[in-house]
This record gives structure tokens, sequence and C-alpha cells, in this order.
């Protein structure tokens, strides 16, 4: 796992520092982003973040007033960035710009990536830790441009009202450090939910595509991070499924203790979810950092804004701490016109240089960022990301992003499906781990057949 480690503590530590700008405005200069004289070629953004999708478009005709350079954005549909992907690539106008989740995102689309070593916009990434290379490191393929944390988002005052009821079984959140002295408050707030003016201790766990990558993904992660750490690797064609257990008793306290059965979950959506956290109808939310933009505005103060690791059950959890990496890795592609690899490549380095391009990166998107030119001024107001920040600066280990290492879409969304069934009672656990196990073994062996 010291890959990993260092990956973690780096990614964190970007969280916490800032670099100084270099050359920005020789940079905008020598890339011709900024004049109009020297606009030539078109840009084709395909991007993964639905959540981001107006400010990217946004973005692209401040881009295009200024430099005169056509600048297309197009947003694949939640859960759907893979097959959108391979349609779009296959076509005369294929996008200049994607991203792969990670390696195994890399090892589909690495014979359609450019090669950035030599480019303006990968010498301002901070570590090599944030690219994905060529199988014999001599090429930069993907960087990653956003670095994100999730765990469990609470609401502040909901929980202090908790603590002030008779029988609680804690009367500080810190005193939360493993998953069952998590699972004793959790199911206590439910059995009070009338009295604390709740619909539920959690928010509904919708599994319509909006919302499973929560469950199938993020919280999958866990087992698999345990699983990892256990037997010292970063992957594996064979996952034995050690935490499954782990893995269903969190997933048992999410959808049994919500703000609605769950026979009714295949109903419930992402928005669902959000909108009972905004409200104040729930008081734990698993989410991340990103979710900060859906939130603010609503009846959580931004001051009412908690997040906690994600408790498993796992061997020195107490000193867990937040799940932070990236799965957006941007990747020019190498089959595109010159002129169009060049436009391409000077819009991706006036996003990460421009006081435009920074300003809407930091604010509007509310992304944090692997890039030295992301200086002081340009760190999100997000107090979600103050969080992450903090768990920087105590002694917790962070976890990991392991989900570019699941073998496929395909994995995700069997066990997905595997687990709805089960939430609905028509299915049984056994069905999760035979998705999750014997599913991954099939898909890792008809990737390697490709």
């Amino acid at each position: 796992m010291r890959k990993f480690k260092k990956l973690s503590a780096c990614v964190l530590a970007l969280a916490m520092t800032t670099g100084m700008l270099t050359g920005c405005g020789d940079d905008a200069g020598k890339d011709g982003g900024s004049s109009k004289k020297e606009a030539s070629g078109k840009v084709y953004y395909l991007n993964f973040k639905p959540e981001a999708a107006d400010q990217w478009k946004a973005l692209a005709e401040a881009y295009t007033d200024e430099t005169g350079v056509d600048v297309t954005v197009v947003t694949a549909a939640s859960g759907t960035y893979e097959s959108t992907l391979k349609s779009e690539i296959a076509k005369e106008e294929a996008p200049t710009l994607f991203q792969v989740n990670g390696p195994v995102g890399m090892a589909t689309w690495k014979d359609y990536c450019y090669d950035l070593s030599n480019s303006d916009f990968y010498s301002h990434v901070k570590s090599d830790d944030f690219v994905l290379k060529s199988d014999d490191d001599s090429q930069v393929l993907g960087v990653a441009y956003v670095i994100e944390t999730y765990g469990i988002i609470y609401n502040k005052k909901i929980f202090a009202d908790y603590c002030a009821t008779s029988g609680a079984k804690v009367s500080d959140i810190s005193e939360i450090n493993s998953f069952d002295k998590f699972k004793e408050v959790v199911e206590d707030m439910q059995s009070k939910k009338d009295e604390l003016g709740i619909l539920g201790a959690f928010t509904s766990a919708g599994m319509d595509s909006s919302s499973d990558w929560r469950f199938k993904t993020h919280l999958a992660n866990l087992p698999i991070y345990y699983e990892y750490k256990d037997d010292g690797i970063d992957t594996t064609d064979a996952i034995k499924g050690t935490y499954l257990d782990n893995y269903k008793a969190i997933w048992d306290l999410y959808i049994n203790n919500s703000t609605c059965e769950p026979s009714l979950l295949s109903g419930k959506t992402g928005e669902d979810a959000t909108a009972e956290f905004s409200l104040g109808e729930a008081c734990f939310y698993q989410n991340g950092t990103w979710a900060y933009g859906d939130i603010s505005g609503n009846d959580v103060a931004d001051e009412d804004l908690g997040m906690i690791p994600i408790y498993v059950g796992g061997e020195g959890e107490d000193k867990q701490g937040l799940c932070t990496g990236s799965e957006n890795y941007w990747c020019v592609n190498k089959n595109a016109s010159e002129d169009d690899i060049k436009a391409t490549l000077d819009f991706m380095n006036w996003c990460i240089t421009s006081d435009t391009g920074r300003d809407s990166i930091c604010n509007d998107m509310g992304f944090v960022t692997p890039f030295d030119s992301f200086t002081e001024e340009y760190q999100p107001e997000n107090p979600l990301v103050k969080i992450a920040n903090e768990y920087v600066e105590s002694d917790k280990t962070p976890v990991p992003w392991l989900f570019p290492t699941m073998p496929s879409e395909t994995w995700k969304n069997n066990v997905g499906s595997a687990l709805l069934e089960y939430a609905q009672g028509t299915g049984e656990w056994d069905a999760v781990k035979t998705a999750f196990v014997e599913g991954w073994a099939k898909e890792r062996a008809a990737s390697s057949d490709e």
C-alpha cells in the first residue's frame, strides 16, 4: 500500500498548500490562448461531471469571446460517460478533450491519448502522482484536474439536538470513531426522529443512475481498501471479498435508518437525497466536497455542515480519515488535427492559468486542483473542503480512491443492481457477494482478452 499512501499524502497536502504562479502571462502568450490573431483549430470537450455542466459551458463561452476559438462542451448523462465516449470518439467530429477514470480507464483509452509531456499545461502539475503515464513511463497520457474528498456529511445542528436528548449515545461528534459507535448513534437517532423533527437519520439511498454511484462505487471503495491494505497490494485480478460482511453492515445501517423504507429506494434519486439533507429532513448524507454547491443556499447553514469518515469496522479505523483522490484525468485526443490539438492544449492551459479560468474552477465549480497556478486566492470557499483540510492536519490516515482499479462499469452496475434487489427484499445478500467477487474476476478476465 506504499504507493497509495504516498499518493494520498500528496493529494491531501495539495489541498492545504498553494504553489507560486510562474509565468502565467508568458504561458498565455506562448500558447496563443488569449490572442484572437493566433486563434486556430477548435475544441470539443466531453465533460464527465453533470454538476458542473453549466459552469463549463459558461467558461467555454468566455474563452471564445476572448480568443475567437470555438469551444464546444457536451456533458454525458450521469453513469453514461464510458458509453458516450465510445460513441463520440468514433465520429468524424470526435472530442478533442475527454477523460478517463484512472489506470483501468487508461488501459482502454491509451491508444487515443496525446503525449502531454511537453505541454505548458503539464508544466503546472505539482507532482507526477497526479498523472497517468504510458506503460514505459515515457509519455504523460492523462492529468488529474480535480482532487475530491468524500465521507458522511452531517448536519451539526441536528446532531447537537440529538446529543441533548435523554440517553443520547454520545455528547459530541468526536466520540464517533468506529462503526460500532456510529451504529449506536444512528439507530438511536432514528428512534427519536419525531422528537428531532426529522424524517430519518440518513437521507434516502436512491439507486437510480443519479445516485447509485455513491454506493456501488464510493461505498464499495471501503471493503476494497481494507482488503488491499491487509494483503499489501494496490490492485488485483481476483478480489476475495474479505470485508463484504462489513459492506453489508454499513449498507443495512443506511437503508434501515433513513427517510424512507428500503422497498422505495428504486424510485429515489440523487436529487431526493440532496433535498432531504438540504431541507434538514435528515442528519447524515454520504457524499463529497462537490455536493456543497447543491446544498448551499438552503436550510442548512454553512456553519452547520460537518463531515466524518465512513466507518465499516476495519482494523484501526479510529485513525481513518476521509476518502480522497481523483477519477477525473484529462486526456487529449491524439487523432484530432494538429490545429485542434494545439487549440485544446491552449484552452486547457488558459483554464488553469487565467484569472477567468481559475476563478470559475475554484469558485463556480468548487474544485481543488493539482496545479501550482492555483495560488491562495484561488482556493474554494467550500466548508467541506476546509473540513477535509482539517483532517490533513490531524493524525488520520486518508483512504485513497481505489475505484479506478475496479474492473469495469459493468461490474459496478451489477453490484448496484444486486444492492438494490437486496434492499427492496427481492434478492439475497449472496447475490451481492457473487456480483462483487465472481463478477470482478470475470470482468478482469474479459478486459485482458480484449
